[in-house]
């Protein structure tokens, strides 16, 4: 038996040509023609090579074919396999069993470079929605789930109260005095808490703000501001990855690099002097702003998607095809048991 795969698109007179002439050879070299379908697959994984492509065994055929071509391609094919079983025939044997056996493994990989982006953008969502859980649960007295939340995300984010959104309060964020922003109650003046105590920071969740009331602080978000933005903006580039066919090309690495990752390495470690005590005393303290941890969240996120998608979709798509293929062979044989 020779296995012949025929990678084609639909409405390919070319491609039909080829399969009249494989059909008629089938017979006589026992072929068991495989059949990949690359305009449901995405761009072809021959990279600009024309279609259709025909595989016979460790030889691929580009156009133009003639019957003539393709009987020479069966006929070194099977003197080659003659050759490998008389030198080895339990490895050519092992080769043969591959072949021909669908695993639980070849259907959940095939499963996986099918679905992959749809559990990636579930995952995303659950993560960077479930924060925002935990202050509607503390305002509808949750407080249970809303601690589990703020536990769970604990080793993932510093959650800093001034560097995070809240809900349902006076404001949506609480930035810190250095920060200097007009016509925003800093969080040292709502909380009397010092920018310094990072601990009480971290663990403040909301309730009173001073000088406004009982709850007036409103209630944290899990995650603080620049994951929210860093994961907010992987899982939109993944729904429009999604929306747009996987057809985008992978972002340069440099790109990557001054867009994506500079500008929030910059505004990330230039804040960290301001929060070592004896070190504020003595450099220049900045504080970013929660435009800015947005901004460079959402330019970190949205490029490092768009530079790891395409390269991930690559090579999903060459598993795919890799195992439709084996998956129309497979079908044949049983076919014809």
């Amino acid at each position: 038996m020779i296995i012949v795969t025929v990678y084609r698109s639909a409405n390919c007179a070319l491609c039909d040509e080829v399969m009249n002439y494989l059909r008629e050879l089938q017979p006589i070299y026992d072929l068991q023609i495989a059949v990949v379908d690359i305009e449901g697959n995405g761009p072809s994984p021959m990279g600009e090579e024309t279609l259709p492509i025909v595989e016979v065994g460790p030889y691929r055929l580009h156009p133009p074919f003639s019957r003539q071509t393709l009987e020479v391609a069966l006929g070194a094919a099977r003197d080659r396999q003659a050759q490998m079983q008389r030198v080895d025939q339990t490895a050519y044997q092992s080769q043969i069993y591959k072949q021909e056996h669908w695993s639980a493994a070849d259907a959940l990989s095939l499963w996986l470079s099918r679905h992959y982006l749809a559990l990636f953008n579930l995952f995303l969502l659950l993560y960077v929605g479930l924060p925002f859980l935990a202050p509607l649960s503390l305002r509808a007295g949750w407080t249970g789930l809303a601690n589990a939340i703020y536990k769970v995300y604990s080793p993932l984010c510093h959650q800093l109260a001034f560097r995070s959104w809240f809900l349902f309060g006076l404001q949506p964020y609480y930035p810190r005095e250095v920060a200097h922003l007009d016509g925003v109650a800093p969080f040292e003046a709502v909380t009397g808490l010092s920018g310094l105590d990072l601990a009480r920071a971290r663990a403040l969740t909301g309730g009173e703000a001073i000088g406004y009331g009982a709850g007036a602080l409103g209630f944290k978000v899990a995650l603080c501001q620049r994951d929210v933005a860093i994961y907010g903006a992987m899982l939109a580039f993944g729904l429009v990855f999604a929306l747009t066919g996987r057809r985008w090309k992978s972002l340069p690495w440099y790109l990557w690099g001054a867009v994506g990752l500079v500008p929030i390495a910059l505004d990330g470690v230039s804040q960290l002097p301001g929060l070592i005590p004896f070190l504020s005393q003595w450099v220049w303290v900045r504080e970013s702003t929660p435009l800015l941890r947005t901004v460079t969240g959402v330019l970190f996120g949205w490029t490092t998607m768009w530079y790891l998608y395409p390269i991930i979709e690559e090579n999903m798509r060459e598993t795919r095809i890799s195992l439709q293929r084996k998956w129309a062979i497979v079908s044949q044989i049983r076919q014809r048991r």
